[in-house]
């Protein structure tokens, strides 16, 4: 019995040992941000934009650029669609994206 007791004993202080360190590495973690910072992108405007600016929207390559191009002047971003020089599902993806500003 005496011996059972000695050996819980010293798991005890074996385990006890080992919090400190385990409370010390939670403590140093330094928590990481678990949103991205955001930036203010201004929208990109369709009607002076270039072709190599257009191609950085998504569902946009070159020959879409050049439709979007060909058809200027834009009295507001909805003609991509009403003029089909865009479809719907790529209008869709990128019409937070830009503007058409009057002149």
């Amino acid at each position: 019995m005496r011996a059972l007791s000695h050996l819980i004993s010293i798991a005890m202080l074996g385990l006890m040992a080992g919090l400190p360190s385990v409370a010390n590495a939670q403590a140093s973690k330094t928590p990481t941000p678990t949103t991205a910072p955001t930036t203010k992108v201004e929208p990109m405007d369709i009607n002076s934009a270039t072709k190599e600016q257009l191609m950085t929207l998504e569902g946009i390559g070159e020959a879409r650029s050049v439709a979007i191009i060909k058809h200027r002047p834009y009295k507001g971003k909805n003609e991509l669609v009403d003029k089909s020089v865009l479809t719907q599902a790529v209008y869709d993806k990128i019409k937070d994206h830009i503007i058409a500003k009057q002149k």
